[in-house]
């Protein structure tokens, strides 16, 4: 059985789309459609259901992707000895991140990154933190921007960012009178919430509760967009990380810091435990850990 073609296979299925996966391996469309294909015929099973827009795994394919990915892992590993890849700047890296959190100092370690290492490609991938997470799990993202449970040893993880929540208000909103807010201060209020992808979800409803009071939600929302809408449109209020509101415009939203109880996102740099990682991506933890001492 070809690697190449298990490769192909596990790019599809993490794109979704063979045209996509064609592009990000840099090959044509139809070396990646034959390499599923002779997949197909050497296993006798359909891998994928396809349509127009789209493919999606049958049970058989998530079956053999998780086979493939180990499969994929062990070779990659093999060749990385053989090779002492140690000594090569070059590779891909897959990272997910949520899309309404603030992450700059990960910014900024991408860029500073990407300046040492010109030659290794970085592919962003956007999306609610919990998915995030999955695919991580999964081994379709090398990395993962989420907040992961404390308690749990399936991951490693490099802490970045710790940002306290503000309360933004339209800018007429009685409150905006006080200098800062505590949580009881937003009982009768109607909450513009994170969607229930995001642990900061649970989070502010659970100390709502423990405030004495079960929080009124207006909308619940994976669009930050959307938030600062409907904020600004008096609809109600949100709690929005530190480093987003003080970018926001005080003519259309005001913000407030909210203390008793402070309420902080928090996001670390994630990878599975005894997963195999490139050597781009581990060129990446170690840059970032020494970035982080700086």
């Amino acid at each position: 059985m070809d690697i190449r073609n298990l490769a192909y296979f596990i790019e599809v299925a993490r794109q979704k789309n063979f045209s996509k996966a064609a592009e990000t391996l840099h090959v044509s469309q139809p070396s990646i459609s034959k390499a599923v294909k002779d997949l197909e015929n050497r296993l006798n099973v359909t891998l994928f259901y396809r349509s127009t827009k789209y493919v999606e795994l049958t049970d058989a394919g998530e079956t053999i992707l998780e086979q493939a990915q180990q499969i994929v892992s062990s070779f990659q590993n093999l060749t990385a000895q053989l090779d002492g890849l140690t000594q090569i700047r070059t590779g891909t890296i897959h990272i997910g991140f949520p899309p309404i959190t603030a992450v700059t100092s990960f910014s900024h370690l991408l860029s500073a990154f990407r300046r040492a290492y010109p030659q290794i490609q970085i592919h962003l991938y956007e999306s609610g933190p919990k998915k995030v997470e999955a695919s991580v799990q999964d081994g379709l993202l090398d990395l993962g921007l989420f907040t992961p449970d404390d308690a749990s040893d399936e991951y490693d993880r490099i802490w970045f960012e710790q940002d306290p929540l503000d309360v933004i208000l339209h800018p007429g909103h009685p409150l905006t009178s006080r200098s800062q807010l505590v949580l009881q201060d937003l009982a009768k209020e109607q909450f513009i919430l994170f969607s229930s992808e995001y642990k900061l979800h649970d989070m502010i409803i659970d100390c709502c509760k423990k405030a004495g009071f079960s929080p009124s939600i207006a909308l619940e929302t994976a669009q930050r967009e959307l938030m600062t809408q409907m904020v600004a449109a008096n609809m109600g209020i949100a709690l929005l990380p530190h480093k987003i509101c003080a970018a926001l415009d005080p003519a259309q939203i005001a913000s407030r810091p909210l203390s008793d109880p402070t309420i902080c996102l928090r996001l670390a740099l994630v990878w599975k435990k005894r997963r195999y990682l490139s050597h781009a991506a581990r060129e990446l933890l170690t840059f970032a850990q020494t970035f982080q001492h700086k």
